[in-house]
């Protein structure tokens, strides 16, 4: 087996996301370096953060947060680049791993029944060939054995890319974007956590509240593996 590897490496070096180095046999996706060099929120449970704060007068939800601060053409954003474009399924998985392994022993996960992530259109998962944030939503459910739902949240349509967009133009961008299913009343009573890869103006999230909060005593909580603070 390790002889397998070793081939596989020399054929396809596996190489850091943030800065491009050689990985060792027991580095996945990016060095210790640069996993270390994430800047964390430091948030994790505490209530009445500024994320959760975004939501006030939109839906009272439970909890939220994110797990490291986003700037544009810093670490996070490159593991955030290839996660999505890159094809790297298994950083997805490893990122949602290290979220659910940092908020297991702070109660965030308490009461939690199921984990809802931000789906794509239909037409993006063909052509990406996954959605980063279900594999995400799949590595917190490795680390709390909370079950991901993937059927109670649909998106109607496959809007433009919010990359290069203003506040405003994300927020119109998003008016619309999710329905819930047929399968959305299986929610009621239950306490759901919207997972989706990076919180901006929270316009995506709040366009996913906005299609389950008619389901009848649904609780929502909120995570989110970046956050760019503005």
């Amino acid at each position: 087996m390790n002889l397998l590897n070793d081939i596989r490496d020399f054929f396809f070096p596996r190489i850091c996301v943030c800065c491009g180095k050689l990985l060792s046999a027991q580095e996945e996706g990016l060095c210790i370096s640069c996993l270390a060099s994430l800047p964390l929120t430091g948030i994790l449970n505490t209530p009445e953060n500024e994320i959760e704060r975004r939501f006030w007068g939109i839906f009272p939800i439970e909890r939220a947060t994110s797990l490291y601060y986003y700037a544009r053409g810093g670490l996070v954003s490159s593991v955030l680049h290839g996660m999505k474009y890159h094809g790297r399924k298994h950083l997805c998985i490893q990122m949602g791993r290290i979220m659910g392994t940092a908020l297991r022993n702070t109660g965030f996960f308490d009461g939690i029944d199921c984990i809802i992530p931000v789906p794509l259109h239909k037409d993006r998962l063909r052509d990406r060939g996954y959605n980063q944030s279900e594999l995400l939503a799949k590595g917190i459910s490795d680390v709390t054995s909370i079950p991901v739902c993937t059927n109670c949240l649909m998106r109607t349509h496959n809007n433009a890319t919010q990359t290069h967009k203003s506040g405003f133009e994300r927020w119109e961008n998003a008016e619309g974007l999710f329905s819930a299913t047929s399968e959305a009343p299986l929610l009621k009573g239950r306490h759901i956590l919207l997972i989706d890869d990076v919180l901006t103006t929270g316009a995506t999230i709040t366009a996913c509240i906005d299609a389950l909060k008619s389901v009848t005593g649904i609780k929502i909580s909120v995570a989110t593996l970046a956050w760019a603070k503005s």
